[in-house]
């Protein structure tokens, strides 16, 4: 039975790979022209195998995010971007780095950094009469301790400085209406606190509608909203800040990740 079952499983990736590769022409024009349809297809069949679940999943969701990944110029290798299942469904979610990837076309930015914050760390942020201000000194050699909180910072080329900071309520506060709360639990845990860093600091930038980088990062903050159901009640763990404090954070997020920092 179980030799049956990978015969079928081996099966339905041969047809899949090959539906994608039919695809290759559409990829190639959805694509930037740095990155090839077939090195396209082929981060695609490594997600596939990596996570079988997704070949069972609904195939016209497994195309329709294949085709949103590549309309972002981002490779689905669970860096730059991830296909998860909702529902039965496959959803395209970008991750840190690829937002990062659209930080760099966007013409405005020297460089953007994002770090969590843990309890053993020493931490300052202040704001005074010449801004925003964060001094972050990680614990180098012992025990760093729980995460406590996460900030995300971007020097414009202007050298104007903006800071982000987060702590445990307001990244609970949004990890609560995740859609996919599982991969907040998983091996992708770190990264989506610093995505969410990243998102809410964001939509502070200085952005052009008549820039066509700028156009492209605002289409992937856009989709990664698509993984929030903002309309529902937050629920954070007792003893995680106060309501009041909670909501405050949840409409912050909707106005305006082990994984290592990214600068550019």
């Amino acid at each position: 039975m179980t030799e049956t079952k990978e015969v079928v499983k081996v099966t339905q990736i041969e047809e899949i790979r090959g539906s994608l590769t039919k695809m290759s022409p559409q990829f190639a024009m959805a694509l930037p022209k740095n990155i090839s349809a077939e090195r396209f297809v082929r981060v695609l069949m490594t997600a596939l195998q990596n996570n079988p679940d997704l070949v069972s999943a609904n195939r016209a969701s497994l195309y329709s995010s294949a085709m949103k990944c590549a309309q972002d110029g981002l490779l689905a290798d669970g860096r730059e971007a991830a296909l998860v299942i909702l529902g039965g469904e496959v959803v395209y979610m970008p991750m840190v780095r690829g937002i990062l990837k659209k930080v760099r076309n966007s013409g405005e930015l020297a460089s953007i950094t994002s770090h969590v914050i843990y309890k053993n760390d020493a931490f300052e942020f202040w704001i005074d009469g010449t801004g925003e201000h964060v001094k972050h000194n990680p614990l180098m050699f012992g025990e760093r301790g729980t995460a406590i909180g996460v900030y995300a910072l971007a020097i414009t080329k202007d050298g104007s400085l903006y800071v982000e900071v987060l702590d445990t309520a307001q990244v609970m506060a949004v990890k609560s209406v995740a859609k996919t709360k599982y991969i907040w639990d998983g091996a992708f845990g770190t990264e989506m606190w610093r995505k969410t860093a990243i998102r809410r600091l964001s939509k502070r930038l200085p952005m052009s509608t008549d820039k066509e980088g700028d156009r492209q990062l605002q289409q992937v903050i856009e989709r990664d909203d698509e993984m929030y159901d903002f309309e529902i009640k937050a629920e954070v763990p007792k003893g995680i800040g106060k309501p009041s404090r909670l909501k405050a954070a949840l409409s912050e997020t909707v106005e305006p990740i082990e994984a290592e920092s990214e600068e550019i």
